[in-house]
């Protein structure tokens, strides 16, 4: 009997959640807790973290789990590192569910850097209009730039507000909007607020690329966020890869009389 946990939070863990309850496989999604109103699953759900690597092995064993399927954001790299540790001090198979890093195409004008002091540390200058997408989790870093006018976009409105205090980051603007965003109008928001670069995570994947589409049809420059590394493990990119190694190693543990 299999039992999955599904660490989730990405459209990627969603669309694995639907194909799991449509096989009747037992599954819980896990939610770090950072949306205040997360699309309904199809399968149980439990919100908030889980207190550490021997928290979650301890949880792995006390719900006899018996699959870790890691579905978190490509940059969730303590929680991706905490499920390596813990589906191994359970002794649970674990696997990654992710999606290709974005790579750049003819016509994008893109910076990279290492993390977000990186990007904190490029917008040094002069007073630009810059969108930040980058949720609201490191918002905050940027105010050690204040000379800039920024859109901030946050799938929730913040508990207060303004989101970052008027002294540190004077000139912003706040949309709350949740996805998926398109092309059309992406482009529209950026020439609405006569934006001249856009900040972002390399989170990959087709789900939240229409802002870089938008950039590259107005020719404007993108400050990249690359990933962090990640610990060694096994890695999927469709939700399908991941039930078809549900199935063989169901078949695997059957043989072994487990």
């Amino acid at each position: 009997m299999r039992n999955v946990l599904l660490l989730g939070g990405t459209t990627e863990a969603s669309a694995l959640a639907k194909l799991l309850a449509s096989e009747g496989i037992a599954t819980t999604l896990s939610y770090a807790g950072r949306t205040d109103n997360p699309r309904a699953q199809p399968v149980p759900v439990r919100v908030g973290g889980f207190g550490g690597v021997a928290r979650l092995a301890g949880y792995l064993r006390d719900h006899r789990v018996t699959h870790l399927v890691d579905a978190t954001h490509p940059f969730a790299a303590m929680m991706s590192a905490h499920a390596v540790e813990a589906a191994r001090l359970a002794g649970v198979p674990h696997v990654a569910l992710s999606r290709p890093a974005w790579q750049p195409s003819p016509g994008d004008r893109w910076t990279s850097v290492a993390d977000m002091d990186g990007a904190v540390a490029a917008l040094a200058g002069p007073p630009r209009r810059v969108m930040l997408a980058l949720g609201r989790m490191h918002v905050a870093m940027f105010a050690a730039q204040p000379q800039h006018h920024y859109l901030l976009r946050f799938v929730d409105a913040p508990d207060s507000a303004p989101p970052l205090p008027h002294h540190s980051l004077p000139h912003h603007r706040l949309i709350v909007d949740r996805g998926p965003f398109t092309v059309q109008g992406d482009s529209a928001l950026m020439q609405a607020h006569a934006i001249d670069l856009l900040v972002c995570k390399n989170a990959g994947g087709n789900g939240a690329n229409a802002k870089l589409i938008a950039a590259r049809n107005l020719g404007l420059p993108v400050l990249m966020i690359d990933r962090p590394a990640m610990p060694e493990r096994a890695e999927f990119y469709r939700p399908e890869d991941v039930l078809e190694w549900l199935g063989h190693d169901a078949a695997a543990t059957a043989e072994r009389g487990v």
